[in-house]
């Protein structure tokens, strides 16, 4: 009776917060005390509740201090006109006969390098839908070969807040993870671009049509200099390179490029890390050039932090476990990947944001893995295969609708996402058990 008023609270809190800008933090707070409260009634200690969210949240903190640095990161790349230079010479590379091909494509790449979803939408995926516009593409299409591209990055890139959750949550390594999720994306990415070759492409020159890369040309210096933090990062990760250290030199050297290249202040620097870059509001990319910065991840670091220590309250008090029972059926039953495809698609639903949805799937199939005696890297990459790329397909998610309203689409994307929808396909018809990487060497672990 209690724990079903509790749900139905939260139902009223999620509707409520949904209503203004997705803000779920406030819904995940109030699942904290709701729930501390009806177990505090059922004969749980305060210090015994108290610390299931101490430990949960203890998971995330991790967490936090990329997500800092990835602030820090994006703010300076801005500033340095790296964003820039990677919309404005992307698009000059893309060929009109294969416009949505392209799109795909040109969002993965930026997406893989800035690590970021919304990033990737709100440059180079709002060109791009001004070239489908003008073009006469359809905007579901245009919308749904961007979104999915995003998510190429934002599963999989080393700057990814997401699979730097996972790795945390699993306690795995994150370059093994990645390279464990390139194994399992090389399938739906070609038939992802197999298909996208056949759609309706532009039949303008998009060089020279598109207002945005003017008001680059305007706005910036370009050339290889702004190139330089991307290359940093690519470098570095090729090499296995500590993220914290690689995220820390492309800062300095992005930083370095604001100040001496585009001409920026010490003071104007200084302004963009704390509350983001931003343009002056005369200028037409004023909308689109903007973010990053520490105060921007604030709010992303708390919900880090209290969904983590959510997930330590329904560990410690097992309410998970009436869901848990028919996952470790299926798992005894050989059909471990369609409970966790199960697990994920139901807390994306549920959950609302990317973030819970990564939590709860963890929470409900960890145990289950262990008893198919499974490692921490199966379970890692069958998370960024279900619940990291169903919560976009998730009409009132915030991982799609956010990047959906960027855009100025709606759920209409969603049928041309198909590369979402084949990360899943492709786990449940061929998913072999010895096909993940092992754990790194202990030299690598001290390295890393």
């Amino acid at each position: 009776m209690d724990f079903g008023l509790g749900l139905l609270l939260l139902a009223l809190t999620l509707t409520v917060t949904l209503g203004h800008e997705g803000n779920v933090l406030v819904t995940l707070l109030a699942a904290n005390v709701i729930l501390s409260g009806i177990y505090l009634r059922r004969g749980f200690s305060l210090k015994q509740l108290a610390g299931m969210l101490l430990s949960g949240a203890q998971q995330g903190l991790p967490v936090v201090v990329i997500l800092l640095l990835i602030g820090l990161v994006i703010a300076s790349w801005m500033a340095a006109g790296t964003v820039s230079s990677l919309v404005y010479y992307g698009i000059s590379l893309i060929q009109a006969d294969y416009f949505v091909l392209s799109a795909f494509l040109l969002t993965a790449a930026v997406s893989v390098l800035i690590g970021t979803s919304f990033g990737a939408v709100g440059t180079i995926g709002i060109a791009l839908m001004i070239v489908a516009h003008s073009s006469q593409v359809n905007s579901g299409l245009a919308a749904g070969a961007i979104i999915a591209g995003a998510y190429v990055g934002d599963r999989c890139s080393p700057l990814s807040s997401s699979a730097h959750l996972v790795a945390s949550l699993t306690q795995t390594h994150l370059y093994s993870n990645l390279y464990n999720m390139l194994l399992t994306s090389l399938g739906p990415l070609l038939i992802s671009g197999l298909i996208y070759t056949f759609c309706p492409s532009s039949t303008v020159e998009l060089s020279t049509n598109n207002p945005i890369t003017a008001e680059i040309l305007k706005q910036f210096q370009l050339g290889w200099v702004p190139v330089l933090p991307a290359i940093v990062v690519l470098g570095l990760a090729c090499f296995r390179i500590q993220v914290r250290v690689t995220l820390l030199l492309s800062w300095i050297v992005a930083v370095a490029i604001a100040l001496l290249y585009q001409g920026y202040a010490v003071g104007e620097i200084a302004g963009f890390m704390a509350g983001g870059y931003q343009l002056h509001e005369s200028s037409t990319l004023h909308k689109v050039l903007q973010g990053g910065g520490l105060i921007s991840m604030g709010r992303v670091c708390l919900m880090v932090v209290v969904s983590t220590a959510l997930s330590g309250l329904l560990a410690g008090t097992q309410a998970l476990w009436p869901l848990q029972r028919p996952l470790v059926r299926l798992a005894a039953s050989g059909h471990l990947f369609v409970g966790t495809a199960l697990a994920g698609l139901l807390s994306a639903a549920i959950g609302c944001t990317q973030t819970i949805a990564i939590v709860l799937t963890h929470q409900l199939m960890h145990k289950p893995y262990i008893q198919a005696n499974l490692s921490p890297y199966h379970l890692a990459v069958d998370i960024e295969d279900t619940a990291v790329v169903f919560s976009p397909l998730i009409p009132w998610n915030v991982a799609g609708f956010v990047p959906a309203a960027v855009l100025g689409s709606d759920a209409s994307f969603i049928p041309y996402a198909v590369y979402l929808y084949l990360l899943p396909l492709a786990g449940l018809l061929f998913r072999p058990r010895d096909w993940f990487a092992s754990p790194p060497s202990k030299a690598e672990v001290i390295k890393n």
